[in-house]
């Protein structure tokens, strides 16, 4: 269930120097709920798992927010607007109504972000037992709309869903899913 990337450590140089990376919600903004199960602590969780990730194969890295406090939308956009040569990556958990909706999908607004979003989704799948391939999404959200370098927001599962809740819950999960997200962009570096 462990992503490997076959190039480590020789990832040439590329269209970014930094990962600007975006754990989603925080401090008050619960994100997506269930009983014991907080979509701020699995974002969190990931987004250090991809941060040492990408350390260890030489990327920069910036994370948005390193502990549970809360950042405005509008902030974490800008901060990776300001972090020169970058990409931007927001992770979330999703939620619905229907308990039945599950699996992966990542979203981008630009055409730029539309490239590293495939190549982030079609790692995660690769790499992980998923509850399903809700596939590369258009949207409007906030965090994509106002960035000005590629950016994507991956949604790592369904809080709502108990397959996809149970997978979130274990950290091999969760790691697989940071270094599927994080060979991803390596290979939108290459």
């Amino acid at each position: 269930m462990v992503a490997v990337w076959a190039g480590a450590g020789t990832a040439a140089a590329g269209s970014f120097n930094t990962v600007v990376i975006d754990a989603g919600h925080g401090a008050h903004d619960f994100g997506a709920n269930r009983g014991s199960f907080f979509e701020k602590h699995i974002a969190l969780d990931v987004a250090r798992r991809l941060e040492r990730f990408l350390r260890k194969n030489g990327v920069r890295t910036v994370m948005t927010r390193s502990n549970d406090r809360f950042i405005p939308l509008g902030t974490r956009a800008g901060i990776g607007n300001r972090s020169g040569r970058s990409v931007f990556v927001s992770i979330h958990v999703n939620d619905a109504r229907r308990r039945s909706a599950a699996g992966l999908e990542t979203f981008y607004h630009v055409r730029e972000g539309q490239k590293l979003a495939a190549l982030v989704q079609r790692e995660m799948l690769r790499n992980t037992n998923h509850g399903g391939n809700r596939g590369v999404k258009f949207a409007r959200f906030k965090v994509l709309r106002e960035s000005s370098r590629p950016a994507i927001l991956v949604e790592t599962g369904f809080a709502s869903n108990s397959g996809d809740q149970k997978r979130l819950r274990d950290p091999r999960y969760r790691e697989a899913i940071a270094q599927s997200i994080g060979i991803g962009l390596l290979n939108y570096r290459r």
